[in-house]
């Protein structure tokens, strides 16, 4: 009596006793049925000849191994021997071998059949670090890498941690060629990397780079990298076929992705890609068997993301050389990854900068681009003071001089006016021709906006007094503005389409500040009821008469600043 103990690439056992004649292969006529797509329909069969047994192949066209030597015609089988067909293992066991009972394995496929008709795409049972599922994403290229639970099972043939990979011994301690031989490649594949990738910082085409030149160094026949994005999800960015096949699927494992998540090492592993539409079938149509590389994309202790590389040729295509190999290039590339992110980060906050500095005084737009004050597309309430200014007689002005002159003496008045705003932390809001809205309170709000807001006001016609006696030295005319204050609930936030975005505030608060301003007359600093309730403490002011405005129905009561009073301000 002998057994068969075989070994599933999942890594489920079972064993069976062997008869006098035994066929082995993928058909389920054959007395032991594999279920393997590598495993030819009717792979090889085994003979009792007297005492002994004789594994005989038939002509399978990826082979038949015994110890690892192909079987040429026929081979006699000792106690142990071990039989690799694709990616099963069988183990003989002959006549007096210690046998176990038997183990019943039941395997579960998790997964619902796919929808959409026959073009649906397969599932790709791929989680992020927390057990997130990743959504359907399409990557660089035409291949797609379309993620739900449960359709690809893994086999784990061997891990590398990333310290192993990295090991390069002095050269006084090398006696071994083979050593030698093997530090040479992993220089060789970080030079023909660095040599592709070189000046590259568009982080969409470093990727297409990077699994170009692992294609080149690895008989990979699909590649995908995926990085975390703000979420901390891990999400494919770059996806690249051999065949360059239009619309491939590529399917993922979970269990290689989270080994390497996990223990931050690579991963080579045999898959089984199974259709879970036969899910409780005693036979599962095998839709591939594959070899897989996955290995962790780290920088300085920091986890970027993962590289996968498969062949669908056979289950063993990839060596432990290759996983050594794969590793040093996603080193390499974790470095290229990082730079790239971080010349587009500081190129993000660059560009930020630039136009928050156009509106905010230096410090409050150093805080919005590092993220300590949010500024977000949309609205948020919230209590501001509105501050508007505009030149009297300015259309007058422009009839008599050049556009040029015009623009020289604006552009002069504006700085002037902008520095004292900044001053006291107050946001530029808009110029509309001669006119300056600005804001107190957003995006950063102060216990004092109010105060601010009238300090500005009067800071300003106190420095249209000095620049008039230059302006007037030079034999130009001078410059008279009026003011109008206005505090209360608004609306501000980020405001337009994707493409012309703009910070504002926007509620009646706004309108009735902007008809104050039309109120004033020149050098007069008109303010509304909830704004003088707000600073009485600190200026003098004198209540004019009720006040109709435009758009409003009753008369509002409104103040003229007359100056700052000499008490301390708390």
């Amino acid at each position: 009596m002998a057994f068969l103990k075989i070994i599933l690439p999942e890594g489920a056992e079972r064993t069976v006793e062997l008869a006098d004649h035994n066929t082995l292969g993928r058909h389920p006529d054959n007395t032991v049925q594999l279920l393997d797509r590598i495993v030819s329909k009717n792979h090889c069969q085994i003979e009792r000849n007297d005492k002994q047994y004789v594994l005989i192949d038939q002509g399978s066209l990826n082979g038949t191994y015994v110890n690892g030597e192909r079987v040429q015609g026929s081979r006699t089988l000792r106690q142990d021997d071990e039989i690799t067909l694709g990616s099963t293992k069988l183990v003989f066991l002959g006549a007096g071998a210690a046998i176990e009972a038997p183990k019943i394995i039941a395997q579960t496929l998790q997964g619902a059949p796919l929808a959409g008709g026959p073009n649906a795409a397969l599932a790709l049972a791929l989680q992020g670090p927390h057990g997130q599922a990743v959504p359907t994403m399409a990557g660089a290229g035409t291949s797609r890498v379309t993620m739900s639970p449960g359709m690809v099972e893994s086999h784990i043939r061997s891990k590398l941690s990333q310290q192993v990979s990295q090991n390069f011994l002095g050269e006084r301690f090398i006696h071994d060629e083979s050593v030698l031989r093997r530090d040479y490649e992993k220089l060789r594949v970080s030079f023909e990397l660095t040599r592709a990738i070189a000046a590259e910082l568009d982080v969409d085409k470093l990727l297409g780079k990077i699994l170009a030149t692992a294609f080149e160094l690895i008989a990979a026949d699909r590649g995908v990298v995926l990085l975390f994005d703000e979420r901390h999800q891990l999400q494919p960015r770059c996806v690249r076929t051999k065949r360059g096949v239009t619309n491939e699927e590529v399917a993922l494992s979970t269990t290689i992705i989270n080994e390497v998540l996990r223990d931050r090492a690579a991963v080579l592993s045999s898959d089984a890609l199974m259709d879970s539409r036969f899910k409780g079938a005693h036979s599962i149509i095998m839709q591939g068997i594959r070899s897989s590389m996955a290995v962790p994309l780290i920088y300085s202790d920091e986890l970027l993301g993962v590289i996968v590389l498969d062949s669908q040729v056979a289950a063993n295509a990839f060596t432990d050389r290759d996983l050594q190999l794969t590793q040093v290039l996603a080193n390499q590339a974790a470095v290229a990854i990082q730079n790239s992110l971080y010349a587009r980060k500081i190129e993000k906050e660059a560009l930020t900068r630039e136009r928050f500095q156009r509106l905010l005084s230096p410090a409050i737009a150093e805080l919005v681009v590092s993220g300590e004050v949010a500024v977000e597309k949309g609205g948020q309430a919230r209590d501001a003071t509105v501050f508007f200014s505009d030149i009297r007689g300015f259309t007058a002005m422009s009839e008599t001089r050049s556009a040029q002159q015009i623009v020289d003496m604006l552009n002069e008045y504006f700085e002037q006016m902008v520095d004292i705003v900044f001053k006291y932390e107050g946001t530029l809001d808009k110029f509309v021709g001669d006119e300056i809205m600005a804001l107190f309170g957003a995006p950063v709000a102060h216990p004092d906006d109010a105060y601010r807001a009238v300090k500005v006001a009067v800071e300003q016609q106190q420095a249209l007094e000095e620049w008039n006696r230059t302006r007037e030295d030079k034999g130009e005319p001078p410059i008279h503005i009026g003011i109008g204050i206005n505090t209360g609930n608004v609306v501000a936030g980020y405001l337009g389409s994707s493409k012309a975005l703009e910070y504002t505030v926007i509620g009646d608060v706004v309108n009735t500040a902007s008809r104050l301003c039309s109120v004033a007359q020149a050098g007069e600093i008109i303010i509304s009821r909830s704004t003088y309730d707000a600073v009485q403490e600190y200026f003098d002011t004198h209540e004019m008469s009720p006040t109709l405005v435009k758009n409003k129905a009753q008369a509002l009561h409104v103040y003229k600043v007359i100056g700052e009073k000499n008490t301390r301000r708390r």
